[in-house]
């Protein structure tokens, strides 16, 4: 039996983790500094991540999140192949009156599908399969 997912990492929850500016900085540094055991983020959120470093600042910090993802064991960052894009085709779908992103998609097929526990993410979208968002439990 596979183990439990405790939560999934949305880009938005890294970046507030590092933007100290960010409005909800506290709530993911809290978080991330004792994580649950199994934590998991997709493929996607990591490219997703990397761009936005890169748009926004430049080639090292965008280094510096990759470096960043690596210093977190603790987070399984899972590939995203055919099944994860049909699934997450299906979640763009049913949810065609919302603004979903791929990479919001392929967290809301995996977090129904693995049925996670919670939602690291200042997304409101994230919450739309009925996995709680972190920040409302904060």
């Amino acid at each position: 039996m596979a183990a439990k997912i405790d939560a999934y990492v949305d880009t938005s929850a890294l970046i507030a983790f590092v933007d100290a500016s960010d409005t909800y900085h506290p709530v993911f540094r809290r978080l991330f500094a004792a994580p649950p055991r199994v934590v998991v983020t997709s493929s996607l959120v990591v490219t997703e991540g990397h761009g936005w470093f890169l748009r926004r600042f430049d080639r090292v910090r965008a280094l510096r999140f990759l470096a960043m993802i690596d210093d977190m064991p603790f987070i399984d960052v899972r590939s995203v192949g055919t099944s994860e894009l049909q699934g997450a085709t299906a979640m763009l779908r049913r949810f065609a009156d919302q603004d979903l992103t791929l990479v919001d998609a392929v967290g809301l097929h995996l977090m129904h599908h693995e049925r996670v526990a919670s939602c690291w993410s200042t997304d409101r979208h994230l919450g739309l399969t009925g996995t709680p968002l972190a920040i409302h439990a904060a």
